[in-house]
């Protein structure tokens, strides 16, 4: 199976067997229509091995297991999410990628596989889910994942997650990754006791304090705070007061020439992608709206002169269709003049509605060529949208030249 592929299950009860050339801790999730478990009650993992119809095990030939028995599978439950973390604090999936492959868990046989390619900082990963469409069971392969571990499963699919009084001192990271109060990280002895699940929106992850803190450049945070400056590799959840924002949000992009040279012509354009990253379509200068008008393009700048934003591009995010879920936005040098001849490019994310800035990224460092990648908007499955600053250059004057390597940084 490849990003996004689906299949219909042609057994009742199926099994996923993940491993790794690495340790895992694997887990699957019982979720409801809105895309949250209805209580910690349906997390399954070794420490909890059981939720009706869903069962956690040591996989026969290393590894884990987990088995779901649709027909018992609660009608509440729309979907089971299969996912894996790492073991070791400060390891990524880069080159250690798991493989899910799905058994008929009456007689064995293979039913499909899947093994995520291209993955980077991901330390937690939603792998394979098991879902109902029209009166059926279908497998989809799925292979997206989170920076900030657990915390970020759990906050995504509602898992309550209990901030831990801080130690005395830490001089050491312990072995094991940062521990929720469920009971999360390898097993030391009978299971802490769970925490009810919040009333309304799930609690930010606080991950343990003797965890490592992120490297520069890295994590993920939301928009509680108010403002976030990015830095490069940087994500930002567009998620305030525990709350996703569906409206609308206009992705500004300015720059100037450098030492007062003459007048650079660039273009601000955003690529479209499926879970497939296969292109959707693009907006740019030529093609002001796609997507029914779900993107809009301000119009062309030829000079990047005055003040504020120098090109526009709107984004509508509740009315992307569900094809869409994956969203670059690129800046290219028409005229062919390289990038190192730009000063102050930057981009920002403003709330469309009120005009406040949310997102600002500064491009501090410019290469000697044609094109960048200045940010990503990536659709979770949780269905909420994250933006990371990329501030990645590529040799390539127009939009159609960037769809390969944006694919590629998806």
């Amino acid at each position: 199976m490849t990003p996004g592929s689906n299949l219909p299950l042609s057994a009742a009860r199926v099994a996923v067997d993940v491993t790794a050339p690495v340790r895992l801790d694997v887990s699957g999730l019982l979720l409801a229509a809105d895309g949250k478990v209805r209580s910690d009650d349906d997390f399954v993992f070794y420490n909890q091995p059981s939720a009706p119809g869903v069962t956690h095990s040591a996989a026969a030939g290393g590894g884990d297991t987990v088995t779901v028995d649709t027909a018992a599978v609660p009608e509440g439950i729309d979907k089971i999410v299969v996912t894996a973390s790492l073991d070791t604090p400060g390891a990524t999936f880069a080159g250690t990628e798991p493989t899910g492959t799905v058994r008929d868990a009456d007689n064995g046989s293979v039913l499909a596989s899947f093994t995520p390619p291209r993955l980077g900082t991901e330390t937690a990963l939603v792998l394979v889910e098991i879902y109902r469409r029209g009166g059926g069971w279908k497998v989809r392969a799925v292979g997206q994942g989170y920076a900030d571990g657990l915390a970020g499963i759990a906050t995504d699919f509602g898992v309550s997650v209990e901030e831990p009084a801080a130690p005395a001192a830490a001089p050491q990271a312990p072995a094991a990754p940062p521990a929720p109060a469920a009971g999360w990280g390898p097993p030391t002895g009978a299971p802490a006791p769970v925490a009810p699940p919040p009333a309304a929106a799930p609690a930010a992850p606080a991950p343990a304090p003797s965890a490592p803190a992120p490297a520069p450049g890295t994590g993920k945070i939301n928009l509680d705070k108010g403002r976030v400056s990015l830095q490069k590799n940087q994500t930002v959840s567009l998620v305030k007061g525990g709350r996703p924002m569906l409206s609308s949000v206009r992705m500004g992009l300015g720059w100037e020439p450098a030492f007062r040279g003459k007048s650079i012509d660039l273009d601000a354009s955003v690529i479209a992608y499926g879970p497939d990253r296969k292109k959707v379509d693009n907006c740019f200068f030529g093609k002001l709206m796609i997507l029914g008008g779900a993107i809009q393009h301000s119009g062309d700048n030829l000079t990047g002169e005055g003040a504020g934003d120098d090109e526009a591009i709107t984004v509508h995010l509740g009315g992307l269709p569900p094809e869409v879920t994956g969203l670059v936005f690129v800046v290219n040098s028409f005229s062919g003049q390289k990038f190192s001849e730009v000063a102050k490019a930057y981009c920002r994310l403003l709330d469309d509605r009120s005009g406040e800035e949310l997102v600002r990224f500064d491009l501090t460092h410019a290469e000697p060529r044609t094109g960048v990648m200045m940010a990503k908007l990536v659709r979770q499955y949780s269905g909420e949208w994250e933006m990371t600053a990329l501030g990645e250059f590529v040799d390539a004057r127009t939009v159609r030249g960037m769809a390969k390597p944006a694919a590629q940084a998806l």
